[in-house]
């Protein structure tokens, strides 16, 4: 009989607390493990070391699974769970699978047949939606926008329209280092009438969380997130 595959959430943010942001019932699970696929074999192992689990972290058995991961590697993290052995799906922040190279393997394990359970836990896309006060029935999560200006100008436009004219919330991330330059250029090219929600470092102590429109927005002063986590959010 096949092992059953969790998906684990951790925080989003880096805390000695755990538990205060993910249910303490995923503590119980994570103790039964002894294998774990992970984004980050250094910051998983931190964090296992902080939930207490009652273990030597050095007994564990850890895959990588990220960006570099060859396919044929996937297949290979399949093999504990066809020997019978549950094991946990983690993200670097947040949920496995929802915007995560973790996607990958838990799609090849509905196609061979293996048992699938998510567990609860913190989601920036989800958080930042809930907090933006814009449509929560039909959204979009688009990733990373361009980094060429030309193609990304374009996106923007592409993004506002949909926004305006569908009314489907639109939501994207840019790499920290660049998300003051992304917020000067949204500022630039959409309508002083579209709205533009700001999530910054959601669930830290500094969390910013703040909807205006264009207009609104080129009044006020600029967030400070520069290498900071941050959702940007386009609606009506």
């Amino acid at each position: 009989m096949c092992g059953r595959l969790y998906l684990i959430p951790t925080p989003l943010v880096e805390t000695d607390e755990p538990f205060l942001y993910v249910p303490l019932f995923n503590k119980e699970v994570i103790c039964r493990l002894d294998c774990f696929v992970v984004e980050e074999l250094r910051t998983a192992r931190r964090f296992l070391s902080k939930c207490k689990i009652g273990k030597p972290i050095d007994s564990l058995r850890f895959f990588e699974l990220n960006e570099h991961t060859a396919p044929m590697q996937i297949e290979e993290m399949l093999k504990p769970l066809f020997e019978g052995n549950d094991v946990g799906l983690m993200s670097e922040a947040g949920v496995p699978g929802v915007a995560d190279p973790g996607a990958e393997l838990v799609a090849l394990a509905h196609k061979k047949e293996i048992e699938v359970i998510p567990l609860i836990g913190p989601s920036s896309i989800l958080l930042s939606l809930m907090a933006s006060g814009m449509n929560g029935q039909s959204f979009c999560f688009n990733g990373y926008l361009p980094v060429k200006t030309g193609e990304k100008i374009k996106k923007i436009k592409e993004l506002e329209h949909r926004a305006l004219v569908e009314d489907v919330t639109q939501l994207f991330i840019e790499a920290p280092y660049r998300n003051e330059r992304l917020f000067d250029e949204l500022l630039q090219i959409l309508n002083p009438l579209t709205r533009l929600c700001v999530a910054v470092n959601i669930t830290a102590p500094t969390q910013f969380i703040r909807t205006a429109t264009i207009g609104e927005w080129r009044k006020s002063a600029k967030p400070d997130f520069h290498k900071i986590p941050a959702i940007f959010l386009i609606g009506v």
